[in-house]
């Protein structure tokens, strides 16, 4: 199994740093033919304008929209913000998440913070918001994981699993082991 993690800009190292704790060969993605060496995807927190600008400009859009419609893929963060499929007062990037999402819902920088919560499926993990989005409403075939203070932070659609917050940045490993069984179901699948 590997685990490629888009490293355009963003937290990828810590993506990286955190699937190696659970012993996971990792590729960074940079360019889009190395999307067919995976088995997942991360794409990671960062900021998501500027991210799409990269996916833009290295042509990552087509290849991208077709691994979510078939592989398992991990969006945290900006991640999520990247694969809803509706952005609250800005365009959409991604789009294959049948969510709609607000930026930066939880603040501004200075109002980051960390707060322990219970995800179905997975169990209680420590979520480290930044900047952080969050859901507020989900379509059709989006299972709703995990709810901070009534708004939604996690969410499963499918192969495609969404996290408002940053499990990256802590040693709780349980969403990496989560998103690991994932892929392993996609692959004893095919």
């Amino acid at each position: 199994m590997k685990i490629g993690i888009l490293a355009l800009q963003g937290s990828y190292f810590d993506h990286q740093k955190y699937f190696s704790n659970l012993n996971v060969d990792t590729l960074l993605i940079k360019e889009p033919h190395q999307l067919k060496e995976i088995d997942g995807l991360v794409l990671p927190g960062g900021e998501s304008t500027t991210i799409r600008r990269l996916i833009d400009r290295y042509n990552f859009m087509d290849d991208l929209k077709d691994f979510c419609s078939k592989k398992p893929v991990f969006g945290t963060c900006a991640g999520m913000i990247l694969l809803a499929k509706e952005v609250v007062d800005n365009p959409t990037h991604i789009g294959v998440l049948n969510v709609r999402v607000k930026r930066n819902a939880f603040g501004r920088q200075k109002d980051s913070f960390e707060e322990k919560i219970m995800v179905n499926k997975v169990g209680e993990v420590e979520g480290v918001y930044i900047r952080a989005p969050y859901i507020d409403q989900v379509g059709d075939n989006v299972e709703v994981l995990a709810i901070h203070k009534e708004i939604i932070v996690a969410v499963q659609q499918d192969n495609i699993l969404a996290t408002s917050f940053h499990p990256e940045l802590t040693d709780n490993l349980l969403i990496g082991k989560y998103f690991i069984n994932m892929i392993d179901k996609r692959i004893s699948k095919a």
